[in-house]
């Protein structure tokens, strides 16, 4: 088998698994999905920095306190 034979072979695979994700248990939740609108996806976006944001404010927080307020951890 050349390597073109196995290639179609892959393809063929990879499209049968495509056309059962439909058929499954998360067939339902596939069918409903949509596109969001810009606005859904701004907020979305918002969000997500925000989130980031914060997450990575209190480790600096954390690490500014570590690094420069004596006996904060106990060493």
């Amino acid at each position: 088998m050349d390597i073109v034979d196995k290639s179609w072979e892959i393809q063929k695979g990879i499209e049968e698994r495509v056309k059962r994700v439909g058929k499954g248990k998360y067939g339902r939740v596939v069918k409903m999905a949509r596109k969001p609108t810009h606005d859904e996806y701004l907020k979305t976006l918002m969000l997500a920095g925000l989130g980031l944001t914060l997450i990575g404010g209190l480790g600096f927080a954390i690490y500014l306190i570590i690094k420069y307020v004596p006996g904060a951890i106990g060493l």
